[in-house]
């Protein structure tokens, strides 16, 4: 259970903040770096949702997306140990990944096929989704980075991650009345 009874502590004065499991970090440190950039882009879908709510199915997948997405910064925020936590800790499952692959697929069988890549606008609810999906790249790659440098991230994480930056990169199309109002690259069009 979650309780927030006070918002500062001044624990992080010195430039280090507390993993779920109370292991301190720095602040810049490989696994606060993900999960910072994960927040960024449950903080971007927010943004984006303020312009989905004429798309109640749409508006509903983003709403499980963002309480997943804290999953994922529990999931990151408590690295694997040897010592007991006193409690099962957090993690990401298949089953989050597999339901995001259906919602891609229930989405994506809409929309006609591009012949273009597609420029992030079109709408406003469009553009911001094209921003969270940047961002969800970007908290993929620090994942990624993560584990590279040895710390230990789960293979659902990573998936779940790799699969939301197709969800959004969908999403943003349906937001622009099924692709109708996507806006696409001509290449060289400005030289």
């Amino acid at each position: 259970m979650v309780k927030l009874n006070k918002i500062y502590t001044r624990t992080g004065d010195d430039g280090s903040t507390g993993l779920a499991n109370g292991e301190r970090r720095a602040k810049c440190d490989p696994r606060v770096d993900a999960y910072g950039d994960v927040d960024e882009t449950n903080s971007a879908i927010g943004l984006a949702r303020l312009s989905t709510k004429d798309l109640p199915e749409l508006d509903a997948m983003l709403e499980r997306i963002q309480n997943d997405l804290f999953d994922l910064g529990a999931d990151l925020s408590t690295p694997p140990s040897d010592q007991p936590l006193g409690y099962e800790p957090l993690r990401v499952v298949m089953a989050q990944v597999t339901r995001l692959e259906e919602e891609i697929d229930r989405l994506n069988a809409r929309l006609s096929p591009l012949r273009s890549f597609v420029l992030p606008g079109g709408s406003a609810a469009s553009a911001g989704l094209h921003l969270a999906r940047a961002v969800s790249r970007r908290a993929e790659r620090r994942m990624v980075a993560m584990a590279t440098a040895g710390e230990v991230v789960s293979p659902a994480a990573l998936q779940f991650i790799n699969r939301l930056s197709d969800f959004l990169f969908v999403a943003a199309r349906v937001a622009n009345r099924d692709g109708v109002d996507d806006v696409l690259w001509k290449p060289g069009q400005n030289r």
